[in-house]
């Protein structure tokens, strides 16, 4: 039954708020409404004809077409006769002004002017394809009539002045026709008709690129893995086309928006149902439930984005694997795994071709999962890195096999998009130290730079506590065992108990595993020794905060003693007053109870410790008897009620601790001494 508490409402804004941005954020505006191309299979059901579909040339022969048209294509031009008619008389007037030109060759001039006119004169350009025999006809619309015409006898301005130099040979002859400067009478008259060309060519296309059948309505397509040929490619584009004309592009892509909404809220739904039965600490705590779907979706959002910019190189240089190496560094490898697919189905609904992009992240997250495990080295990740570089490589080569049957077709560019993959994942390392300042989160790798003994807060503490140091040690190496026996985290137990004791620096001489000579509590009312003893925990945290430890550390500080008594100095208050009721509250450290498994651990691990330090008989029997006793005193004094550790976890505590102790205080051979010789 859902209760509509603070954390259920969180929750459930958490769920919808992330569904709202990927649905917001998927691409839908798109002019094709299916991802395909020429060669590859089709990745969708079997498509029918809805309609009558015509069957057009496919691209490449429709060039062929094209060019052949191109090729006995005939332009139109058209002759303009007023042009003719004013150069000549204008020529005319001109020779009869001149006042030195005879009427004979006025008339020869202007007889020849007017027979190049009636051949016909053109642009420089009509008569450079006239030359090359590129044009040796044109067409004239007499009517609604098509007239070619030869070109043979039709020239340039320049051509045309070149043939009336060569006519008038005379010296008196060329000096008028210089004089009144014929070019300038010489302009084309037969000139390119561009529109009617255009209607004219604009029909030959037509004609030669008609469609070449129907496909008709119901008549198959193409069906899921048929390869995308030529032709069925024409087929599909006229297909689109026609959805476009009719006005049912549009209704089909708010359908299919609507099933994208559905699909997202499924696997968001999956993700969190899978926290809620399997992971149920997580799905309580709203930091890490908060990171972890923020995560999802704005890796899901950044992966749109780069694979809208970059479609198709966008798909091999994104870093998948990012998302479950980090996951695995603050969680586990199957939670990993399962955000891993979340994410690669949701990615999927975006890419050319899902099914082979969802093998190759499958193939890739758990490669990167299965190499790294436990992230406690820099040299892992570059480990994992390799691994995934080979991992991907070697799915793209089985996949292009697959499809094509051979692998002349492996585009080797591939590989260098795979090698920048690879070094984007590099950049975990970042993320991870990100996400450690943003959440609150400590990764391995910081357990392991925590638990280093030359860190400044241990060094001091071995100066000074030598006692508490060795102490802490023993307990680290206690606690580290037990929590490896009952799956708990081992490194954080190991880093947590080195820190547990750090505000013992204050005041090292108030505590036995220090004192060497006169102990100072034996002048001081037990109050007083209980306070000194207590703010060890108080001074811990206010060390902790200064030296800028992480959360879950400072976490063991606190709850090391838990709520409990300093059972020492409470008892002895009691005996000094027996007819008095003595407050607790004085001799109660603040907590709180442990609250995880890890705490849990150190809290028994520290007492057991301490306590077997004072036996005097270290026997199996004796060893066994004390760490019975105190956590069978923790347990019924109520310090493991908020603790998720079972009584099954519990009784293997007690016998690790009960078989690590027996070997630490275990009896030795005593050494017999050499006779002394006389």
């Amino acid at each position: 039954m859902f209760k509509f508490d603070k954390k259920n409402i969180v929750r459930l804004l958490l769920f919808v708020g992330a569904i709202a941005v990927i649905s917001y954020f998927i691409p839908r505006e798109s002019n094709e409404d299916f991802n395909y191309a020429i060669g590859r299979p089709w990745n969708y059901t079997l498509l029918t004809a809805p309609y009558d579909i015509p069957v057009n040339l496919d691209s490449v022969s429709a060039a062929k077409r094209r060019d052949s048209v191109d090729r006995a294509f005939i332009p139109v031009y058209k002759r303009d006769n007023a042009i003719a008619m004013k150069a000549v008389n204008d020529l005319r007037k001109a020779l009869s002004q001149h006042g030195q030109v005879t009427p004979s060759l006025q008339e020869r001039i202007t007889i020849a002017v007017r027979d190049l006119y009636a051949d016909g004169i053109v642009d420089s350009e009509t008569y450079s394809g006239i030359r090359k025999g590129q044009l040796p006809n044109v067409r004239f619309i007499v009517g609604n009539v098509a007239k070619l015409v030869p070109t043979t006898g039709m020239k340039s301005e320049r051509a045309a002045y070149a043939s009336i130099d060569s006519i008038f040979q005379e010296p008196y002859a060329r000096i008028i026709i210089g004089e009144v400067q014929l070019g300038n009478y010489l302009s084309p008259n037969v000139v390119h008709d561009s529109t009617e060309s255009a209607r004219l060519l604009e029909q030959a296309y037509l004609k030669a690129l008609a469609p070449i059948g129907v496909k008709q309505k119901g008549e198959r397509i193409v069906d899921r893995g048929d390869i995308v040929t030529p032709q069925i490619y024409e087929i599909l584009k006229e297909y689109e086309r026609l959805r476009q004309s009719r006005g049912t592009a549009a209704e089909s892509r708010d359908y299919r928006f609507a099933g994208q909404i559905v699909v997202v809220t499924m696997l968001m739904l999956c993700f969190y149902t899978f926290f809620y039965f399997f992971r149920r600490r997580t799905f309580n705590d709203m930091r890490r439930l908060l990171f972890l779907v923020a995560f999802v979706t704005v890796f899901t959002l950044v992966t749109y984005l780069v694979l809208d910019v970059f479609p198709t190189v966008g798909v091999y240089v994104m870093p998948f694997t990012v998302l479950p190496i980090i996951i695995t560094t603050f969680y586990d490898s199957r939670t990993a795994m399962f955000a891993h697919i979340i994410e690669t189905l949701l990615c999927a609904l975006v890419v050319s071709y899902p099914m082979e992009f969802i093998f190759f992240q499958f193939i890739a997250g758990l490669t990167a999962i299965m190499t790294l495990q436990e992230l406690s080295r820099r040299s892992q990740l570059v480990k994992c890195a390799i691994y995934v570089l080979i991992a991907y490589i070697a799915t793209y080569c089985a996949l292009e096999v697959i499809n094509d049957g051979t692998i002349r077709n492996i585009n080797w560019h591939v590989f260098l998009y795979f090698g920048l993959n690879v070094v984007f994942l590099s950049f975990a390392y970042i993320f991870i130290f990100l996400v450690e300042k943003l959440f609150g989160f400590i990764s391995t790798v910081t357990l392991v730079e925590l638990t280093d003994v030359n860190t400044p807060l241990l060094r001091e503490l071995s100066e000074k506590c030598p006692g508490t140091f060795q102490h802490s040690l023993q307990v680290s190496n206690l606690a580290a065992e037990a929590a490896h026996v009952i799956g708990a985290d081992v490194q954080l137990v190991r880093a947590g108990a080195l820190y547990h004791d750090i505000g013992k620096i204050d005041n090292p001489a108030f505590f036995t595993e220090n004192q060497r000579g006169e102990n100072p509590h034996k002048a001081l009312p037990p109050e007083v020794s209980a306070k000194i003893i207590i703010e060890h925990v108080t001074n811990g945290l206010k060390r902790a905060d200064k030296a800028k430890l992480p959360q879950v550390i400072k976490d063991f500080i606190a709850q090391h003693h838990g709520a409990g008594k300093a059972k020492y100095f409470y008892t002895m208050a009691c005996n000094a007053h027996p007819n008095e009721e003595i407050d607790p509250a004085p001799y109660t450290y603040p907590g709180p109870n442990p609250n995880t498994k890890e705490t849990s651990i150190l809290m028994m691990a520290d007492s057991t410790e301490a306590a077997s330090r004072s036996l005097t008989d270290h026997s199996d029997a004796s060893i066994a008897q004390l760490v019975n006793r105190i956590i069978d005193s923790q347990i019924a004094d109520g310090l493991l009620k908020d603790s998720p550790i079972s009584f099954r976890d519990v009784e293997k505590i007690k016998q690790c601790f009960i078989s690590r102790l027996c070997t630490m205080y275990h009896s030795r051979i005593k050494y017999p001494e050499a006779n002394k010789k006389p």
